[in-house]
Protein backbone atom coordinates (compact mmCIF):
# COMPACT_ATOMS: atom_id res chain seq x y z
CA UNK A 1 0.00 0.00 0.00
CA UNK A 2 1.56 3.09 -1.08
CA UNK A 3 2.01 6.23 1.06
CA UNK A 4 -0.66 8.28 -0.59
CA UNK A 5 -3.02 6.08 -0.44
CA UNK A 6 -2.33 5.26 3.14
CA UNK A 7 -2.65 9.15 4.02
CA UNK A 8 -5.54 9.27 2.24
CA UNK A 9 -7.07 6.27 4.13
CA UNK A 10 -6.02 7.83 7.51
CA UNK A 11 -7.33 11.57 6.31
CA UNK A 12 -11.14 9.73 5.54
CA UNK A 13 -10.94 8.09 8.61
CA UNK A 14 -10.23 11.37 10.71
CA UNK A 15 -13.27 12.40 9.27
CA UNK A 16 -15.21 9.81 9.83
CA UNK A 17 -14.36 9.57 13.47
CA UNK A 18 -14.64 13.15 13.76
CA UNK A 19 -18.43 13.19 12.16
CA UNK A 20 -20.03 10.55 14.21
CA UNK A 21 -18.32 12.00 17.38
CA UNK A 22 -20.42 15.08 16.15
CA UNK A 23 -23.58 13.25 15.76
CA UNK A 24 -23.58 11.87 18.83
CA UNK A 25 -22.47 14.81 20.74
CA UNK A 26 -25.94 16.14 18.94
CA UNK A 27 -28.19 13.04 19.86
CA UNK A 28 -26.81 13.56 23.80
CA UNK A 29 -27.61 17.15 23.36
CA UNK A 30 -31.40 16.60 21.86
CA UNK A 31 -31.85 13.75 24.46
CA UNK A 32 -30.99 16.49 27.10
CA UNK A 33 -32.86 19.61 25.45
CA UNK A 34 -35.58 18.47 23.06
CA UNK A 35 -38.65 17.03 24.69
CA UNK A 36 -40.35 14.34 22.61
CA UNK A 37 -43.73 15.72 20.96
CA UNK A 38 -45.14 12.23 20.21
CA UNK A 39 -44.85 12.24 16.61
CA UNK A 40 -42.10 10.04 16.73
CA UNK A 41 -40.88 7.80 18.94
CA UNK A 42 -37.68 10.47 19.17
CA UNK A 43 -35.96 9.37 22.59
CA UNK A 44 -35.36 5.61 21.09
CA UNK A 45 -34.27 6.52 17.72
CA UNK A 46 -31.82 9.02 19.59
CA UNK A 47 -29.95 6.52 21.70
CA UNK A 48 -29.96 4.13 19.00
CA UNK A 49 -27.94 7.08 16.61
CA UNK A 50 -25.39 7.00 19.64
CA UNK A 51 -24.99 3.33 19.87
CA UNK A 52 -24.78 2.97 15.99
CA UNK A 53 -22.43 5.72 15.91
CA UNK A 54 -20.15 4.10 18.98
CA UNK A 55 -20.25 0.73 16.46
CA UNK A 56 -18.83 2.75 13.19
CA UNK A 57 -16.44 4.31 16.11
CA UNK A 58 -15.02 1.04 16.94
CA UNK A 59 -14.71 -0.11 13.07
CA UNK A 60 -12.80 2.72 12.39
CA UNK A 61 -10.20 2.55 15.64
CA UNK A 62 -9.43 -1.35 14.15
CA UNK A 63 -9.25 -0.41 10.48
CA UNK A 64 -6.92 2.39 11.38
CA UNK A 65 -4.85 -0.64 13.51
CA UNK A 66 -5.11 -2.99 10.34
CA UNK A 67 -3.56 -0.17 8.00
CA UNK A 68 -0.69 0.23 10.58
CA UNK A 69 0.13 -3.25 10.48
CA UNK A 70 0.01 -3.16 6.69
CA UNK A 71 2.32 -0.10 6.70
CA UNK A 72 4.74 -2.07 9.19
CA UNK A 73 4.50 -5.12 7.03
CA UNK A 74 3.09 -7.02 10.16
CA UNK A 75 -0.75 -7.34 9.32
CA UNK A 76 0.25 -11.17 8.22
CA UNK A 77 0.05 -12.53 11.73
CA UNK A 78 -2.33 -13.82 14.14
CA UNK A 79 -2.59 -10.14 16.06
CA UNK A 80 -4.55 -8.95 12.91
CA UNK A 81 -7.57 -11.34 13.83
CA UNK A 82 -9.04 -9.45 17.13
CA UNK A 83 -8.97 -6.11 14.49
CA UNK A 84 -10.72 -8.03 11.83
CA UNK A 85 -13.15 -9.58 14.53
CA UNK A 86 -13.73 -5.99 15.68
CA UNK A 87 -14.36 -4.84 12.60
CA UNK A 88 -17.06 -8.35 12.53
CA UNK A 89 -18.15 -7.29 15.47
CA UNK A 90 -19.14 -3.92 15.00
CA UNK A 91 -20.98 -4.89 11.56
CA UNK A 92 -22.92 -7.33 13.53
CA UNK A 93 -24.10 -4.84 15.86
CA UNK A 94 -24.43 -1.85 13.23
CA UNK A 95 -27.30 -4.88 11.41
CA UNK A 96 -28.56 -5.18 14.89
CA UNK A 97 -28.85 -1.94 15.73
CA UNK A 98 -30.72 -1.25 12.10
CA UNK A 99 -32.91 -3.98 12.95
CA UNK A 100 -33.84 -1.85 16.22
CA UNK A 101 -34.66 1.10 13.97
CA UNK A 102 -36.68 -0.94 12.20
CA UNK A 103 -38.60 -2.21 14.72
CA UNK A 104 -39.01 1.24 16.60
CA UNK A 105 -39.96 2.48 13.29
CA UNK A 106 -42.47 -0.11 12.09
CA UNK A 107 -45.79 1.02 13.93
CA UNK A 108 -45.43 4.03 11.87
CA UNK A 109 -45.45 2.46 8.86
CA UNK A 110 -48.72 0.37 8.66
CA UNK A 111 -50.53 2.00 5.92
CA UNK A 112 -46.92 1.77 4.36
CA UNK A 113 -45.51 -2.00 4.91
CA UNK A 114 -43.29 -1.82 2.45
CA UNK A 115 -40.84 0.27 3.95
CA UNK A 116 -40.27 -1.66 6.88
CA UNK A 117 -40.02 -4.65 4.42
CA UNK A 118 -37.43 -2.62 2.39
CA UNK A 119 -35.59 -1.38 5.81
CA UNK A 120 -35.33 -5.18 6.96
CA UNK A 121 -33.73 -6.15 3.98
CA UNK A 122 -31.25 -3.04 4.46
CA UNK A 123 -30.47 -5.00 7.65
CA UNK A 124 -29.71 -7.99 5.67
CA UNK A 125 -27.47 -6.39 3.43
CA UNK A 126 -25.23 -4.97 6.34
CA UNK A 127 -25.07 -8.37 8.09
CA UNK A 128 -24.47 -9.60 4.30
CA UNK A 129 -21.50 -7.04 4.30
CA UNK A 130 -20.30 -8.46 7.96
CA UNK A 131 -19.98 -12.19 6.16
CA UNK A 132 -18.03 -10.70 3.25
CA UNK A 133 -15.10 -9.44 6.14
CA UNK A 134 -15.68 -12.86 7.76
CA UNK A 135 -14.52 -14.23 4.40
CA UNK A 136 -11.73 -11.87 4.40
CA UNK A 137 -10.80 -13.16 7.81
CA UNK A 138 -10.48 -16.73 6.36
CA UNK A 139 -8.43 -15.73 3.81
CA UNK A 140 -6.34 -13.50 6.59
CA UNK A 141 -6.04 -17.21 8.25
CA UNK A 142 -4.89 -18.94 5.31
CA UNK A 143 -2.43 -16.52 3.67
CA UNK A 144 -0.90 -16.03 7.88
CA UNK A 145 -0.91 -20.37 7.60
CA UNK A 146 0.90 -20.10 4.20
CA UNK A 147 3.26 -17.33 6.11
CA UNK A 148 4.78 -19.19 8.77
CA UNK A 149 4.91 -22.73 6.78
CA UNK A 150 6.79 -20.39 4.50
CA UNK A 151 9.10 -19.18 7.73
CA UNK A 152 9.49 -22.85 8.43
CA UNK A 153 10.36 -24.03 5.32
CA UNK A 154 13.13 -20.72 5.19
CA UNK A 155 14.45 -21.89 8.37
CA UNK A 156 14.65 -25.75 7.17
CA UNK A 157 16.43 -24.46 3.95
CA UNK A 158 18.78 -22.11 6.32
CA UNK A 159 20.07 -25.33 8.54
CA UNK A 160 21.01 -27.03 4.96
CA UNK A 161 22.96 -24.45 3.79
Amino acid sequence: MGKLAMRALRAVLVMVLAGTVFVQALMVWALATDPEDGSLPLTPLRVITILGMASVQAALVCVWRLVTMVRRGTVFSHAAFRYVDGVIGAIVAAALLWFAVTAVNAPGQRDDPGVTVIMGGVGVAILGVALIVLVLRMLLAQAVARDVEAARMQAELDEVI
